[in-house]
């Protein structure tokens, strides 16, 4: 038996899922080294944990680091993943900033506090890239993220798009991934449940108030008494993305 133990269906479907894509998507090769941004949420612990199980399955080596910017809000949220990164030997840069109580500060005007948090967050991850020579980085967005994002687009953006699975940055020098994208949010949080990952509660003042999840609302009003408008939404956009990102590799 695998050291990770006997896993149950929702965990195999992750790990199995996430395979395909990784394959589907070439998304690594020998000698990747890969940054996994995690934020402490089930989202990106969860594509951590599959992570490890994927790299133990892998035909060549590859290596991770655990990436966590600590927006501000409680100096000491991340205590949890420092211990979890411990316990599991992976090797972690934990960071804290102040980019969540300056987003919500007269510092920020022009733009909603998730723009300008995340745009920080996201900056902070792309040195930490270059500091640690590392040729990915890993979010933890799942089909639920890419079919709010293919609709936040078309609303605010005048464009057609969701999210890239395998996407280059920097000339090639980065390539961003997102190796649990084909996943669904219900499956995620039972597979995290499961395996009782150390999940921390999200205390920023915006969570639950943005743009985005008010047009995730608006969708699950839209697919509340047929299942399969919701099906066939999340097969469509997500078959999109995939082959517009395989067609990239």
């Amino acid at each position: 038996m695998a050291s990770w133990g006997k896993l149950t269906f929702a965990q195999k479907k992750c790990v199995s899922a996430t395979g395909k894509l990784m394959q589907k998507t070439e998304m690594t090769t020998a000698g990747a080294r890969i940054g996994l941004a995690i934020s402490g949420g089930v989202d990106s612990f969860l594509m951590l944990k599959v992570m490890l199980i994927r790299q133990a399955i892998m035909p060549f080596p590859v290596e991770l680091m655990v990436l966590h910017i600590n927006p501000g809000f409680d100096p000491t949220s991340h205590t949890p993943l420092v211990d979890w990164c411990a316990t599991n030997g992976v090797p972690a840069h934990i960071e804290l900033t102040d980019f969540g109580p300056r987003a919500h500060s007269d510092e920020n005007r022009k733009n909603s506090p998730c723009f300008y948090c995340s745009m920080h967050r996201r900056k902070r991850l792309f040195e930490l890239c270059r500091d640690y020579n590392l040729s990915h980085l890993a979010f933890g967005h799942n089909a639920d993220d890419n079919v709010v994002t293919f609709f936040m687009n078309i609303a605010q953006n005048g464009r057609v798009a969701g999210l890239s699975a395998n996407e280059p940055f920097f000339d090639g020098t980065l390539r961003v991934i997102r190796p649990t994208m084909l996943l669904d949010k219900k499956t995620v949080i039972k597979a995290a449940k499961q395996w009782k990952l150390p999940i921390w509660e999200n205390i920023c003042p915006s969570n639950g108030e943005t743009q985005r999840d008010e047009i995730h609302d608006w969708l699950r009003t839209l697919w509340r008494n047929d299942k399969r408008i919701k099906n066939n939404i999340f097969n469509a956009i997500t078959r999109q993305q995939v082959d517009l990102t395989s067609k990239k590799v």
